[in-house]
């Protein structure tokens, strides 16, 4: 069976491709909205270690109007550059902390999720580039914080991804947009058994 990641309203969900065939068929006939979103399959492939390598990438893209005030069109690029606009995008009030590392550069500590009865503790190092035409977001380290197991599993594991985000102010409705794209590599260790 063949496993796609899915994007909707509540996030990212992974998929058969028997239901995607069917979602496609029944939103075709919908309206289109504002969210385009498309996920690409994941792939097994063989490494050089006792196992095999999942590699998971998704892509997401999504248009929001900015609003207008009295006629005055919103300048997106300053409210980006200030410190609370930074904030915003990383959505730090639902982050469990929040560290400015260098220029730039910010430690976000998730709050704690359940993985196969783990306590795990996601913390991701993020680089914000904000510049007058758009906005970089790039995901450069993941790790999982817990056990000492747990954290182990951070050598078979590495994510990346890059929301580039961009706005046209010079029409009537101006939009910002949003372009997701993120990697996620795993390594499945395969153990041999001696059966003499």
């Amino acid at each position: 069976m063949m496993m796609m990641m899915m994007a909707s309203s509540s996030g990212w969900a992974l998929s058969s491709s028997s239901s995607f065939r069917s979602r496609s068929r029944s939103r075709s006939r919908r309206k289109p909205s504002q969210t385009q979103s498309k996920a690409k399959n994941f792939a097994i492939v063989a490494s050089k270690s006792n196992g095999k390598r999942a590699n998971l990438s998704a892509s997401r893209i999504q248009r929001v109007e900015l609003p207008v005030y009295d006629n005055t069109k919103y300048h997106i690029s300053q409210f980006l550059s200030h410190p609370s606009g930074i904030q915003a995008i990383l959505n730090t009030s639902a982050l469990q902390n929040f560290q400015f590392l260098d220029t730039n550069t910010y430690r976000c500590t998730l709050p704690k999720l359940t993985l196969l009865n783990f306590e795990a503790t996601p913390v991701l190092d993020l680089r914000v580039i904000p510049t007058l035409e758009d906005c970089t977001v790039e995901l450069f380290s993941c790790k999982f914080m817990g056990s000492k197991v747990l954290e182990q599993q951070n050598d078979h594991f590495s994510a990346t991804m890059i929301n580039h985000i961009t706005w046209d102010t010079n029409i009537s409705e101006p939009i910002l947009e949003v372009d997701v794209k993120l990697n996620l590599s795993l390594e499945v260790v395969i153990f041999f058994l001696d059966r003499s």
